[in-house]
This record gives structure tokens, sequence and C-alpha cells, in this order.
């Protein structure tokens, strides 16, 4: 006889999602066989939170694209019930251990807790969505410090984007993330390609991971069988892209582009210039980059230069216009909404700490 699979439920906003929501998702599927994962509407969310920055559409591709996702269950109530466990067939429900309340204060898990079909996994520390729209309402200069204040919390903003410099945020922070080896060996598949199998090659920042990144993944993944993915170091990104960017430090981008579905592997401070000692070390069979300037090295040269001069570099679409600038731009036209959102995630978060 077949043993029953235990089929676990997991529901939240998933807005800007990171690197901690997967993580959640990775430790809620450890608990069972089947990971469900509701998400609230964009309704849902402006009423109990304040306005998302992704639509629901964008917010439920990019569950979709988490490697520990079984499957999807699009505008779900905000607040859990026994009826929505029973609806989907699942066990119980699952959720960090930071507090989520309705805007009336309300404890949205109260009554599968009472019901004790609720378990709890631990938040990942030091990144939430609130920090990330911090980082962005302030831009901070303090990413490329280096020594002892490398990682430090500055005051300093991009000017260029018309913001206050004066402005200071509670929620605003390089890294307070502490990156492990266990954590990225979590994420990994830790498998190699197999004999035989087609290897793709793309490299980026894929900063603040959206869904423009996760079609790109998508498509160079039907390329070949095997995605690995160079991610840049910060003051690499910093030189092409400017400003204050990344938004994500290196280590939070790597687990960013592990927690993708598409991808096998990643190379972390990948050159910026493809290199023969890289395709030789991989066996790498096509480079793919998207449809998007290509900026110089820093003697100006081509990076992918080498790839196609051995004919095996290839343009792709992803079909999406999503850039990590876009969402800034988001972020700052809706300003004083965001503000007024964190300030009041701040003040229940104090209420019950």
């Amino acid at each position: 006889m077949t043993e029953k699979q235990v089929r676990v439920w997991c529901d939240g906003c998933y807005d800007m999602v990171h690197f901690g929501h997967a993580n959640s998702l990775r430790q809620a599927k450890a608990l069972g066989d089947i990971l469900v994962v509701g998400i609230h509407s964009d309704e849902e969310i402006a009423k109990h939170k304040g306005p998302p920055v992704f639509t629901e559409e964008e917010r439920y591709k990019m569950i979709r694209g988490i490697k520990w996702v079984d499957e999807v269950v699009e505008a779900v109530p905000y607040v859990t019930t026994l009826e929505t466990l029973d609806k989907y067939d699942c066990d119980f429900c699952v959720h960090g251990d930071d507090i989520t309340t309705t805007v009336d204060g309300v404890d949205t898990y109260h009554l599968v807790k009472a019901a004790n079909r609720y378990k709890e996994v631990e938040r990942t520390r030091g990144v939430s969505t609130t920090d990330i729209v911090g980082r962005m309402l302030l831009l901070t200069r303090e990413h490329f410090k280096r020594g002892d204040e490398e990682y430090s919390v500055g005051k300093g903003v991009s000017s260029s984007l018309g913001l206050d410099p004066s402005a200071t945020h509670p929620f605003t922070a390089c890294s307070q993330f502490l990156p492990t080896s266990r954590k990225i060996i979590q994420f990994s598949e830790g498998k190699e390609p197999n004999p035989g199998d087609k290897v793709v090659y793309v490299a980026g920042a894929f900063d603040l991971f959206h869904v423009g990144h996760l079609d790109f993944l998508e498509a160079a993944k039907k390329e070949g069988d095997f995605l690995i993915v160079g991610l840049h170091t910060d003051p690499v990104v910093n030189r092409y892209k400017g400003h204050n960017y990344p938004i994500m430090n290196l280590h939070e981008r790597v687990l960013s582009v592990l927690a993708c579905k598409y991808v096998n592997e990643v190379v972390i401070g990948a050159p910026y210039s493809v290199t023969q000692e890289l395709l030789s070390h991989f066996d790498v069979d096509v480079v793919c980059h998207g449809r998007t300037p290509i900026a110089g090295d820093v003697d100006g040269a081509d990076p992918y230069a080498l790839p196609k001069a051995k004919g095996i570099f290839k343009s792709i679409s992803s079909g999406n216009t999503m850039t990590t600038e876009k969402i800034v731009e988001r972020i700052i036209q809706h300003r004083l909404e965001y503000e007024a959102r964190n300030t009041k995630k701040n003040m229940i978060d104090n209420h019950f700490s």
C-alpha cells in the first residue's frame, strides 16, 4: 500500500520575492512531500498591508519559478482558514517565526494554530521585502566600502535619482545577512552535467531577482540541458551599472539565483569577460545573453568576443522588458506610500517584539 503523501501549505504576499522567501519555502517543503503555496491578491495586500511592489501576476510567476514549489494557488484569503487547508488537501500550514497580522492586528494564522495544524520555520534573518524597499528608498552609497566598514549602514543617497541626501530610514541596510557555506549547499542541487548534456552559460548581475530574470533564464535553459549562471562581483556590477547598484550584494544574489528552478549551477564572482579557462572548465557549449546593451570591459573590449569568435554565442529574447531599474522607479514613484507601509510594519514589529 502506497503511503499518503504529506501536503504542506504556505501562503503570503511574496512581494519582491527574495532568498528569504525561498528559504522559508525550502524549509516548508522539507516537512512534507508536496508544497502548495497560496498567494494573496493585490486587493487583499493593499487592504491589510499597503501597496505591493509587484502585481499579483508577477508574484504568481515568481513563486512558480522557485524549485521547491509544487503547486500555486492564486488570490487566497489573507487569513488562513481550515477550509482553505481542507480544500487543497493540505495536512498543515507552515510559516516563518515572524508575526503576520491583518489590518486590525489579528494574527492571520490564529485559526490553524488553534486547530494544531500550524508549524513554524526559522525566518531568514537580515532580509525582508521591507528592508529591500528601504534600501531602494535611500540607495545607500556604503555598498562599496572596504575593510572594517565593508558592510556598515550608511546615510548616503544617490542625488541623481532625486532623493533627499539627508534622509535616513530604519530599514535601510547594505547587508545584515550572514552567508554560510551550509546555506549555499542547502540551495544548491550539487549535481554535475550528465554525459552528453548541452551546457549553457549566461552571466550578469541578476540584482533584485525579478520576472525579467526568470523569463530570461527559462529561455536560456531551453537552449540546452544544464544551465550555469555567472554572477559578477559587487564592484564589477557597480562599474557597469553605476549609481549605487547592486541593491543586493553578491551573497544575496547567489542564493536568489540558486533558488530558481531553471538554474543548475552558479559561478560566484564570474569574470566579466568570458574566458577560455571558464569555457573549458565547465565544458560550455553555448553562451547566451539577452537583447540588451552589453557594456565593454575595463579596457573597452567586448566581454563576449571569445564565444562570438568561436561561434557559440547566442542572443536570446526573454519576451519580458522588466529591469532592476524599473523596479527602483516603481519604488521612487510611490515613495510616500512605501514609506508609510514600512513605518506601519515597524510599529507592528515593535509591538510584538
